[in-house]
């Protein structure tokens, strides 16, 4: 069974004591979850292990979250409307620099995975979460319109209420290798400057998939 220890996040327990304060305890809570889960793991995720890392009584976490499930649900949905985020302000930069848009956000999705391994894993953990919760679902549709919507409005869509074959494709391609990268074995012991390298490079090679060619 998982225990924190003094030892193991001391050093963390004073960072989030230091950024706590009163009326934001829900949000350092979901802080606590990206702390324990970065370097223990999901599992090792419990309201009162989060309550003893943000420096609170268990039954002040409680007010906040029933349980565990709550709290990862809430941990979730604020992964999914990041990552919506970070794609659209990679796509808005793009365009501001005259750069290739979908490269962008495709790069920007692996990026996010890179620097938020526990918030990537926790978005889909359908069996950790209430998958029917308002904010969960509200989350997860706000990122797949970005991902219905050409994209993220960097590729050709002509309907943006479903998936079309290059979407699936943009979609599959940068999420598949940001999962072997997070989880599995491709890139194990490479720094993330290497690991951005080979995301470009299988991006570069799925170019012509997105470009018309000319007649």
């Amino acid at each position: 069974m998982f225990t924190l220890t003094l030892n193991s996040a001391s050093e963390a327990m004073k960072k989030a004591k230091s950024t706590y304060h009163h009326g934001n305890l829900a949000e350092s809570l979901l802080d606590a979850v990206d702390e324990i889960a970065s370097k223990f793991g999901l599992e090792a995720v419990t309201l009162r292990a989060c309550a003893k890392l943000v420096g609170v009584s268990p039954s002040s976490a409680f007010r906040h979250y029933s349980d565990k499930r709550s709290l990862m649900t809430a941990f979730a949905a604020r992964a999914l409307n990041k990552l919506s985020e970070s794609m659209e302000i990679a796509q808005a930069n793009a365009i501001k620099q005259n750069k290739n848009a979908y490269a962008s956000v495709g790069l920007a999705y692996v990026e996010f995975a890179l620097d938020n391994p526990a918030f990537f894993r926790a978005m889909w953990s359908d069996e950790t979460i209430y998958a029917n919760s308002e904010d969960y679902i509200e989350a997860a549709n706000g990122l797949s319109a970005h991902l219905k919507g050409g994209f993220a409005d960097t590729i050709e869509d002509s309907d943006p209420n479903s998936f079309s074959s290059e979407e699936l494709v943009a979609w599959s391609s940068v999420h598949g290798l940001a999962n072997l990268f997070v989880d599995g074995p491709v890139g194990n012991g490479l720094s993330k400057s290497h690991k951005m390298k080979m995301a470009k490079d299988m991006i570069d090679t799925l170019m012509p998939v997105f470009t018309t060619p000319e007649t």
